[in-house]
């Protein structure tokens, strides 16, 4: 598939045959951006010069041995800015240029199209997973359920309240369909996901707010005592 090529819409139509009630489709955010045609040629952008456009933080490629690219795009911590060249023929791939824009407008292309009621769509991108060897798939947009299941004001087995406890269902499922569609050659840039009766979906696009609840302040975050001895460069990407 090159640039351009065809729409979401036309991907979505060509690829799923059926679509059952209650179901999730996981794409792929590298081939959203391809029909979004969100490709920069090699001979105008250096991959430095995307990073700084397309992040919100990043690091210098110098501060890891391996010329590792950190950065923060979306509020996830990613690669690159979430800037690929595998499968690409050549040129920078970008992320989605609004991701969650591009997950509802698929989600309600679908609801449309396979007359169904309830229904989920998950962009998802590969990502290093730390102490650990292999990427993992990560949820960065999500719409039509929801992406994190809130455990405060409940109990546990033996009677104790919880206390901060949540579980990204988005996430998991994200990781869970990344195995299917691969990280090298497979060509299988979208997933179904079904008899997922744990998952609460909604009728609406994620609000803000439920887009909040997803991702978590700096200043609360687990790993902060390591994120803040990073050299963080501020980049432009909080601005497009």
């Amino acid at each position: 598939m090159r640039a351009g090529e065809l729409s979401l819409e036309d991907l979505l139509s060509e690829s799923i045959e059926n679509l059952a009630e209650n179901s999730i489709v996981v794409i792929a955010s590298k081939v959203v951006a391809l029909c979004e045609n969100r490709i920069v040629s090699r001979e105008k952008f250096t991959r430095e010069e995307l990073i700084e456009r397309e992040a919100e933080w990043y690091l210098d490629p110098g501060f890891s041995e391996h010329g590792y690219f950190f950065s923060i795009v979306g509020s996830t911590l990613v690669s690159s800015a979430g800037i690929d060249e595998s499968n690409s023929g050549g040129d920078w791939i970008l992320w989605p240029k609004n991701p969650f824009r591009s997950a509802n407008q698929a989600r309600k292309f679908l609801l449309g199209k396979f007359n169904v009621k309830n229904l989920g769509v998950i962009i998802t991108d590969s990502v290093s997973y730390p102490l650990r060897r292999g990427t993992k798939g990560e949820m960065i947009a999500w719409s039509g359920f929801g992406a994190v299941r809130d455990y405060v004001g409940n109990k546990d087995l033996f009677g104790r309240d919880f206390k901060m406890e949540m579980s990204g269902i988005g996430t998991s499922l994200a990781v869970a369909a990344n195995v299917v569609m691969g990280e090298g050659a497979e060509q299988t840039p979208l997933a179904l996901i079904s008899d997922i009766d744990f998952v609460e979906f909604a009728k609406h696009d994620a609000t803000p707010e439920e887009i909040n609840v997803a991702f978590v302040p700096w200043d609360d975050d687990l790993f902060m005592p390591f994120l803040k001895l990073m050299p963080w460069r501020k980049g432009n990407g909080d601005k497009n």
